[in-house]
C-alpha cells in the first residue's frame, strides 16, 4: 500500500509575513477609500482646488505646446528668409561654379543653389502673376537681374563662415554685384529668435507661478480638512493608529485633485489646439505637426498631465499634513 505523503504547514515566519501583508494591502485600501470620501466631504473646497489645479496643468499644457508650435513657426520663418549672394548678369561659368564649390565646402552651409538671371525673372512673374502692375513693369523692365546663390545654413543664427567667405573669396569679390541679403537681413533673424526665447521664458514663468498658487490652495485645503476632523484623527490617534494611515487619506485627496485636473486640462488643452488650428495655420503658425503629435500620443499626454498633477497634490498635501498634523 502506497504511503500518503502529507503536505508541509507552512512555518509561522511564513504565515505572519503573509498576514502582514495582507494587512497592509487592506490599510492601503482603507486609505484610498477614506480619501475619496474625503474629496466629497465639502464641495466647495474640493470644486475651488480641483479648478485651480486644472488651470494650472491647462497653462503648463498649453505653455508647453505653444513653445513647440513657436519653435517650429520660427525655424519655418527663418528658412524663408532669403539667404542670398548677387554676382553679376555676365558672370562666366566657371566662375559661378567656383563660388558655388567654395560655398558647400563650408562646414556651416547645407545646400546652395544657384539661380540664373532668366530663371530669377520667372520665379519673380509667378510670385507677382496676381499683380497685375507689378507684373507689367516687370515684363517691359529691359534691365537684367544679377545671379543668385541661394544659400541654406545648417543653422541660420550662425552666419559669421558666410561672412568670412563674403569678405576674402576673391572670385565671388570679383563678380559682386550687391551686398548679400543675410547682411541686410540679419536684424529679423535676431528678433525672431529674441522674440522666441521671450515667449518661452514668459510661458515658464506663468506656469510657476500658477504652479505655486495651486500649491497653496490645495495645501490650504488639506489644512481646513484636517481643523474640520480634529477629533476624529485625535481618536484615532488614542486607538493607536499608524501615522501613515492617518496622513494617508489627505494625501489620496489631493492626488484625486490632480488625476481629475490633468484629464479635464488635457481635454480643454487638445480642443483649443483643434480649435484654433486652421485659423492660425491660415496666418504662417505651424501647428500640425504639434497637433498631430497630441493626437498620436494622447494617451502619453493624459498620463503626463495625471502625474504632474498627482505631483503637485501630493507635495502640496504631504507639506501640510507636515505642519498642520502632529503626528
Amino acid at each position: 500500500m502506497p504511503k500518503q505523503t502529507t503536505k508541509p504547514k507552512p512555518s509561522t515566519k511564513v504565515l505572519q509575513t503573509k498576514k502582514r501583508h495582507r494587512r497592509q494591502w487592506l490599510t492601503t485600501l482603507r486609505m484610498i477609500r477614506y480619501g475619496v470620501n474625503n474629496f466629497t466631504r465639502n464641495a466647495w473646497l474640493t470644486i475651488a482646488a480641483t479648478a485651480v489645479m486644472t488651470i494650472t496643468l491647462l497653462i503648463i499644457f498649453m505653455t508647453a505646446t505653444a513653445g513647440v508650435v513657436l519653435n517650429d513657426s520660427v525655424d519655418e520663418m527663418k528658412r524663408k528668409i532669403d539667404l542670398s549672394l548677387y554676382v553679376n548678369t555676365d558672370t562666366t561659368t566657371e566662375d559661378i561654379d567656383s563660388i558655388a564649390e567654395d560655398l558647400r565646402a563650408l562646414e556651416t552651409v547645407e545646400s546652395v543653389r544657384f539661380v540664373t538671371p532668366e530663371e530669377g525673372k520667372q520665379e519673380l512673374a509667378e510670385d507677382n502673376k496676381a499683380d497685375d502692375t507689378a507684373l507689367d513693369a516687370l515684363t517691359e523692365a529691359t534691365n537684367q537681374l544679377p545671379g543668385v546663390f541661394r544659400i541654406q545654413l545648417e543653422d541660420i543664427d550662425d552666419t559669421s563662415e558666410l561672412e568670412t567667405f563674403v569678405n576674402e573669396n576673391s572670385t565671388y569679390q570679383a563678380n559682386q554685384d550687391r551686398e548679400p541679403s543675410f547682411v541686410t537681413r540679419a536684424d529679423t533673424i535676431q528678433t525672431l529668435t529674441r522674440w522666441a526665447s521671450f515667449a518661452q521664458q514668459g510661458g515658464i514663468v506663468a506656469s510657476i507661478v500658477f504652479v505655486l498658487i495651486s500649491s497653496l490652495i490645495i495645501f490650504n485645503t488639506i489644512r481646513m480638512a484636517i481643523f474640520s476632523r480634529k477629533d476624529e484623527i485625535q481618536m484615532m490617534k488614542l486607538i493607536g493608529a499608524d501615522r501613515n494611515f492617518i496622513r494617508g487619506p489627505f494625501v489620496v485627496e489631493a492626488v484625486v485633485y490632480g488625476f481629475i485636473a490633468g484629464v479635464v486640462a488635457t481635454a480643454i488643452g487638445v480642443a483649443l489646439v483643434w480649435w484654433s488650428k486652421d485659423g492660425l495655420t491660415s496666418f504662417g503658425i505651424q501647428m500640425n505637426d504639434t497637433y498631430n503629435f497630441l493626437i498620436m500620443y494622447i494617451g502619453l499626454v493624459v498620463l503626463a498631465m495625471i502625474v504632474l498633477g498627482g505631483i503637485i497634490g501630493t507635495v502640496s498635501s504631504l507639506f501640510a499634513t507636515r505642519r498642520y498634523l502632529k503626528v
